[in-house]
């Protein structure tokens, strides 16, 4: 009973062999009764082979191996085992981990393993030794070309910071992400001489904050995702005074947020408040652009050089004018020849994480 069972299963491999069928023994397979229609070495029709010319079959697919589907390398991104950061293929898109859906709009917040917006969102840091720049460029979200133009125009290393009350910010992040760029997210603080001197809606004030009435900063926080963290516009007031920041840096650390203080108030205790509240922060070395001529704008960028030749790193910031955007994308080609590393302002501010 074996050998009729074995001598069955190898009866349809020995039929179809080619030297069964003496009418065709050049390796054409004749099958019967229809009417042929060749393409690549086999005949069909109504999708039915008919014949099949097996060395022509072979040379069509190799053709087409060669021709219609040349080889491309895979696209590939070398990571650390330990970092946390979205890959770039969906570092345009929310995760969900780190966000709380509120009235508001979609808010950050860490998740539930502790790990921090901060962490996830932040850009590369670099790997080469030597004097860092950090340049971040705010007001995005404000005009249209001065938008399009930081976004395409300056190298990925640059981190951009969006102004809560802009346009399109979600659009906006979206091809800010896609193009390798960390963001912040630039949220309007109470002025000296606030409410004459205005910053726009949803202003965060002392006030507020020593009421701990965080509704003007979550309607902020929730204009936009996919950042690391905040930083004032304006808020001279609101930062000099401790007891209202206090409350302020705690829900920034409580949702895994750095804190940036763009340099532009003397008076300033936020850093060392943030320090408190082991939040990841830093404050801006230099105002690059107050004066917008590209020769002032060139001299402040080699001032930020020989305070990272120093220090080791140094903070710039500026505005999405496109004198500022092109004459920053002028000098950073030039000053990487000088051995100066362009990186992400996440990678030079204090982080009491550590991660």
């Amino acid at each position: 009973m074996a050998v009729i069972l074995i001598a069955l299963s190898l009866y349809p491999a020995w039929f179809d062999r080619i030297d069964r069928h003496p009418s065709d023994a050049s390796g054409t397979v004749e099958l019967a009764g229809i009417d042929q229609v060749a393409t690549g070495g086999i005949s069909s029709v109504r999708g039915t082979a008919k014949q099949i010319d097996i060395d022509a079959a072979l040379n069509e697919r190799a053709r087409r191996e060669t021709t219609e589907l040349p080889y491309q390398p895979a696209n590939m991104e070398v990571r650390d085992l330990g970092d946390m950061r979205q890959a770039i293929s969906v570092a345009h898109m929310p995760d969900d981990a780190f966000i709380e859906d509120s009235e508001y709009g979609l808010l950050p917040v860490r998740a539930v393993d502790g790990r921090r917006p901060f962490d996830v969102y932040r850009g590369a840091s670099p790997s080469r030794m030597g004097p860092r720049v950090a340049i971040v460029v705010g007001g995005l979200g404000i005009s249209q070309s001065g938008t399009l133009s930081a976004i395409r125009n300056l190298p990925s290393e640059v981190t951009l910071a969006f102004a809560a009350n802009g346009n399109s910010l979600a659009r906006w992040m979206q091809e800010a992400r896609r193009g390798g760029h960390e963001l912040l997210l630039q949220m309007p603080m109470e002025p000296v001489g606030y409410p004459t001197n205005d910053p726009g809606d949803n202003t965060v004030t002392s006030e507020q904050m020593n009421a701990e009435d965080f509704s003007s900063v979550l309607a902020s926080l929730g204009q936009m995702t996919n950042y690391v963290g905040v930083m004032n516009y304006l808020g001279g007031q609101l930062t000099s005074d401790a007891s209202a920041l206090h409350p302020f840096m705690s829900e920034l650390a409580r949702r895994g947020l750095m804190y940036l203080d763009d340099g532009s108030s003397a008076r300033s205790v936020a850093v060392d408040l943030a320090e408190t509240t082991s939040i990841p922060a830093g404050a801006a070395d230099l105002v690059l652009d107050d004066v917008q001529d590209a020769g002032e704008i060139s001299r402040r960028l080699d001032q930020l050089e020989q305070i990272a030749r120093t220090r080791g790193h140094a903070i710039g910031v500026a505005s999405a004018f496109e004198t500022t955007t092109s004459v920053i994308g002028s000098w950073i080609r030039e000053a990487e020849r000088r051995g100066i590393t362009v990186t992400p302002v996440s990678s030079v501010v204090r982080d009491p994480e550590g991660r």
